[in-house]
């Protein structure tokens, strides 16, 4: 039988006085964890290619009297990745958190990868990672400390089927975040990342279309799993906010695999 996912629970201020970037803000898991972020009294900077719904997930924050700006940015450019960071510490004075968690996916073998998709791949999924946290860790330091939490997928951890470029990154993801966690403890900066498995969202569908499936068959697959369900992308915005939160305060270097016992 699928159990039901959980109600919200009710606010405790458990980033109050925090300053947060998450990328791929405009949509999705980034989207629920910045309305997550901005509810626990965090003050969001939404990170986004989607100019419009950056700005309307900055807007629906503020309006519920929280603070928030949405940044336009390519998270593979170099100079977008930079400038995100520039804004936010303009605009905010500091910077506390950062979700690396956007993302794309290709649903193909190595035989039916395009080097063009690879690249495209890998530049969103890792490369983002890598330039975001360079620019962001020496203002994490300057300030005493910060934690960066990374998107990585149970994909990252155990690999599936069509998607070797996607299966690549995450696991690449996976060992960045531990070599960061191991460089960059000194300076109070703690690093982990969430092996999400199949979650409710605009690129699971995505993933549907590209594999010529319907959504229903797709997640049919669920099933298979203990939850018997796909998650919400409010679960797993809890699980960032409990990496990015002092409730995890002596944890870094890990995976934090949500995923309804699909690994398991």
């Amino acid at each position: 039988m699928s159990t039901q996912p959980p109600g919200n629970e009710t606010a405790t201020g458990r980033l109050r006085g925090r300053i947060a970037i998450i990328t791929g803000g405009a949509s999705g898991i980034g989207c629920a964890s910045a309305l997550l972020f901005a509810r626990e009294s965090g003050v969001v900077a939404i990170v986004d290619v989607n100019r419009e719904k950056g700005a309307e997930v900055a807007a629906e924050i503020v309006a519920t009297g929280g603070r928030a700006i949405a940044i336009c940015a390519d998270v593979s450019s170099e100079a977008d990745c930079r400038h995100a960071i520039e804004t936010v510490v303009r605009e905010f004075g500091g910077l506390h958190i950062l979700f690396n968690n956007a993302g794309i996916i290709r649903r193909a073998t190595v035989l039916e990868t395009s080097e063009a998709d690879w690249d495209r791949v890998l530049e969103v999924n890792l490369k983002s990672v890598f330039l975001l946290s360079r620019a962001a860790i020496p203002v994490m330091a300057a300030g005493g400390g910060g934690s960066i939490v990374n998107s990585a997928s149970g994909w990252g951890l155990s690999a599936g089927p069509m998607a070797a470029a996607y299966c690549a990154s995450k696991g690449a993801v996976v060992q960045l975040t531990r070599a960061m966690a191991i460089d960059h403890g000194a300076q109070n900066i703690r690093c982990n990342c969430v092996c999400a498995g199949d979650t409710d969202t605009p690129m699971l569908r995505e993933e549907a279309r590209q594999l010529h499936q319907s959504e229903q068959e797709f997640r049919s697959e669920a099933t298979r799993r203990p939850l018997g369900r796909v998650g919400t992308v409010e679960e797993i915005a809890r699980a960032a906010l409990y990496l990015a939160s002092d409730a995890s305060a002596f944890t870094t270097g890990t995976t934090l695999v949500v995923d309804g016992g699909g690994l398991a």
